[in-house]
């Protein structure tokens, strides 16, 4: 009787508190972005410096509670070609590529975004490839009108990775059974819990292919001095050095960070051409090799734990090095 009667007083408790109580958001909020000033030039002129750092995906970053604490790569690309649309003086764009690449369609969105602006606003875009620019991060450079290599560097990597777990194995050991009622035949098809059919593979091939070909067509759009018979022979899936790169035209020029801005300078005639990016508040970025982020801080709220469950779903990728 008296457990009853507790879990009633709870019950009511809780539905007052949940009806009078204001509604507390505990987790960050995303601010929009502002213009920082990355290096001064003696003009009102501007080149907007734009991260392509690390994998590709528009998956957002969360914090250890699951509160969402910055847009996805795809969503910041747009607001900042967004935000950037709004201002006159921005007469070209700075890519600052590291990635080993990422999934097919971020990877692509972020390459159609970046080259329609480019075509709109009539303005040039210049690639500095910095650590490496793989897979992915090579199909976005292709947005390019020139691409400059760190004498470091790594590119290319084209061609396409496709990923599918099979959890068989692991839930015969566990005493586990799986038991799919489909409506067709390959309903299922691409399931962690089975092998791949043969008839599977060769489906799976074919989507790999396709993916591979409008790689193979992108670079082709985009690199003058080759052609698609060319491209296929260095689309093998290995990277080059900065040297090699240029040497089999995939790159224009090799240098630093700073040479690439000389170059826009002086091709686009605005020699008071001052670097600028956008980014949060409490961002901040103290030259062009910074990559933007957050003040450091100690923050255990404000943790990406890096799982996704996600991953046992087949994914195609422009990736190198998985």
């Amino acid at each position: 009787m008296l457990n009853l009667i507790f879990r009633v007083l709870f019950f009511i408790v809780v539905t007052l508190f949940s009806y009078s109580c204001a509604v507390i958001n505990l987790g960050p909020q995303i601010e929009s972005l502002e213009e920082v000033v990355v290096e001064e030039g003696s003009g009102d002129e501007k080149i907007l410096l734009i991260d392509i750092d690390g994998p590709i995906s528009n998956r957002p970053k969360k914090t250890l509670v699951g509160f969402q604490s910055e847009t996805g790569m795809v969503d910041r690309i747009r607001e900042i070609l967004k935000k950037a649309e709004n201002d006159k003086k921005i007469k070209g764009i700075l890519l600052r590529i590291n990635s080993p690449g990422g999934t097919v369609t971020s990877s692509d969105i972020i390459y159609h975004e970046i080259k329609s602006f480019k075509e709109r606003y009539n303005v040039k875009v210049y690639v500095s490839v910095v650590d490496v620019a793989a897979s992915g991060g090579y199909y976005i450079a292709m947005a390019g009108d020139s691409i400059m290599a760190h004498p470091t560097s790594l590119v290319g990597s084209i061609g396409v990775l496709a990923l599918k777990i099979n959890l068989e194995g692991l839930m015969g050991k566990v005493g586990v059974e799986w038991e799919v009622v489909k409506s067709t035949e390959k309903k299922d098809f691409m399931s962690p819990f089975r092998p791949l059919t043969k008839e599977e593979r060769t489906l799976f091939q074919e989507t790999i292919d396709s993916y591979y070909n409008r790689f193979v067509d992108v670079v082709v759009l985009n690199r003058s001095r080759l052609d698609a018979r060319a491209v296929k022979i260095l689309a093998d899936g290995r990277v080059y050095n900065a040297r090699q790169a240029l040497e089999k035209h995939l790159v224009d020029s090799i240098g630093y960070l700073e040479d690439i801005v000389k170059l826009a300078k002086k091709e686009l005639n605005q020699p008071g051409l001052k670097v600028v990016t956008y980014g949060r508040p409490r961002e901040y970025k103290s030259n062009y090799y910074s990559s933007m982020g957050s003040v450091p801080k100690i923050n255990l709220i404000n943790l990406d734990m890096g799982f996704d469950w996600n991953q046992i779903s087949p994914q195609f990728l422009f990736l190198w090095g998985r």
